[in-house]
């Protein structure tokens, strides 16, 4: 279920990227190079190359650099997300969509040269460093926390720390890594760019975690005297809170454009099985216990619809869209995840089955509720905004 697209453009290129999924990705769901960290950088390279082929690489930044509007990117990202390998085909998925978007608001001339273009062009990789290790108390959902460290030695900048659930790190050429900076009694941040594989780089691990669609996996990784140089720093020292912010709004919203593809894929599945298959001396569809399930699937993913619009209109609209996105990144994760739960549960054995691609969007659709912040994390800065706008009396007193 996807709204009109707003403009010409991203019609065009919406029905492009949705053509190119259907008929050139989905015979891919079922490769064996797809494996529990993700499709291999084998099977990465042979999709771009069919993508290029086709024109629909990258194709949220036009070939003059121009990046879509938000609501012509979720026009875009829905449909590419239409299959769990899709964005990886097109080069639209996560983290790298929001590397992008980063780089091409505060990267300099040079680092967009050095760093941007490859990841443009399809032919890299990223992997952004931020989240930490519980254990340690490391920074999570709260960036504020963060216990990796970079030191100023002369013109260099020297790196220590650790870093956990790394999205594609196993096999990035790109890496920006936010580390805490001190401004005299007060903690910053700054983020610094980095080519992969580095010696100072070490991956302890690739996590084995319920989601399997993005390339490289999650990794925990050691970052031990790190050495950069004064250039590496991306925007400005001590900036990259603020940084972190203007990644972090669409990089969530675009999350959920890509999920609205992949559960509006799995109802159309659990839809063909529900007409087709009988049980009781009707279709499936006829019980009302299944009807009413894809009923409610169609009022949730309408709802997800619209609700990624309007957070995508407040962006195009100058708005850093905190709030919004925070709202828009609880109501539509928790809305597919229903969707997607109810797909398994009309398809019943076949739903849990891997024999469908019903089974994995539960399971990607799951982890999302957690990824770019959980549900009770967004909840509790939404309440922080209202509580701060009563205590400044911006809303009417009841009687």
């Amino acid at each position: 279920m996807f709204t009109p697209c707003p403009t010409e453009r991203s019609r065009e290129l919406a029905d492009r990227v949705e053509a190119f999924v259907r008929d050139r990705v989905v015979p891919y769901e079922h490769d064996p190079r797809l494996g529990p960290h993700g499709p291999s950088a084998e099977l990465v390279a042979e999709l771009r190359g069919l993508a290029r082929e086709a024109g629909v690489m990258t194709p949220h930044i036009l070939a003059n650099g121009e990046h879509l509007t938000q609501l012509e990117t979720a026009a875009v990202l829905k449909r590419s997300g239409l299959s769990p390998v899709g964005p990886v085909a097109v080069n639209t998925m996560a983290p790298d969509e929001g590397n992008m978007f980063l780089l091409g608001k505060v990267a300099t001339p040079e680092q967009q040269q050095r760093f941007l273009a490859k990841l443009v062009s399809g032919e890299a990789r990223s992997a952004f460093f931020m989240t930490e290790p519980a254990e340690d108390e490391g920074a999570g959902s709260d960036p504020s926390m963060l216990k990796t460290i970079a030191r100023p030695d002369g013109n260099d900048w020297v790196i220590d720390g650790t870093k956990t659930f790394i999205t594609g790190a196993d096999g990035a050429a790109v890496g920006i890594v936010m580390a805490r900076t001190e401004d005299g009694d007060k903690p910053r941040a700054t983020m610094f760019l980095v080519d992969l594989p580095h010696p100072a780089i070490r991956i302890v691990k690739v996590l084995d975690t319920i989601d399997s669609s993005m390339p490289g996996g999650h990794s925990r990784v050691a970052i031990e005297g790190l050495r950069v140089p004064a250039s590496a720093v991306l925007g400005e020292v001590h900036a990259g809170f603020d940084y972190a912010q203007i990644r972090l709004a669409p990089a969530r919203l675009s999350h959920c454009m890509r999920w609205l593809g992949a559960t509006t894929r799995a109802h159309e599945i659990a839809v063909a099985y529900a007409t087709r298959r009988h049980a009781f001396g009707k279709r499936l569809i006829d019980h009302e216990g299944v009807g009413f399930m894809l009923a409610e699937n169609l009022i949730d993913l309408q709802q997800a619809a619209l609700m990624i619009d309007w957070c995508a209109g407040v962006l195009d609209a100058g708005h850093m869209g905190t709030t919004e996105s925070s709202m828009t990144k609880v109501a539509v994760s928790d809305a597919l995840f229903r969707v997607a739960d109810r797909c398994v549960q009309a398809m019943g054995g076949s739903g849990v089955s891997r024999d469908s691609i019903v089974e994995q969007v539960f399971r990607e659709i799951r982890a999302f509720r957690i990824y770019d912040g959980p549900t009770e994390v967004h909840k509790w800065s939404i309440a922080k905004k209202i509580k701060r706008t009563a205590l400044e009396g911006g809303y009417r007193a009841g009687h």
